[in-house]
């Protein structure tokens, strides 16, 4: 595999990944409000080619945050207990805003690379053909 591939390979790999990120982000965020909602978690693996050296990334298996749920004091809730309390989530709104904006430059980190690499190889045949 060539260097402009392998480039191409790993700035695919990790567009794949934020984007897989950004949704399961966005699940989160949606949920916010949702009782009983456990914020989702997906963790990024390294995967490579010993022959080549060059490793990409690859998202795990989704698991829930296993923390508490939030504790809501509201008697007239549908699903309040005797004592007027429900769970909430445990969502918190600013880290999962934080995180989709990280996940966000990174995608576009990993846009611009694509493209560049991809302006390069057309260079480089451009420049093979004369």
């Amino acid at each position: 595999m060539s260097a402009f591939s392998d480039a191409l390979a790993v700035s695919s790999s990790g567009l794949r990944a934020q984007a897989t990120r950004l949704q399961i982000l966005s699940e989160n965020i949606a949920n916010v409000d949702t009782p009983g909602y456990h914020r989702k978690t997906i963790p990024f693996e390294l995967t490579g080619r010993a022959e080549t050296g060059v490793q990409q990334v690859r998202t795990g298996r989704v698991d829930l945050d296993r923390s508490d749920l939030e504790k809501i004091y509201d008697p007239a809730h549908p699903l309040a207990d005797g004592s007027g309390f429900y769970e909430g989530s445990n969502v918190e709104l600013i880290i999962e805003l934080a995180d989709a904006r990280e996940a966000q430059r990174s995608y576009e980190a990993n846009l611009k690379m694509f493209e560049q690499t991809r302006q390069m190889s057309s260079s480089l045949m451009e420049l093979l053909r004369r």
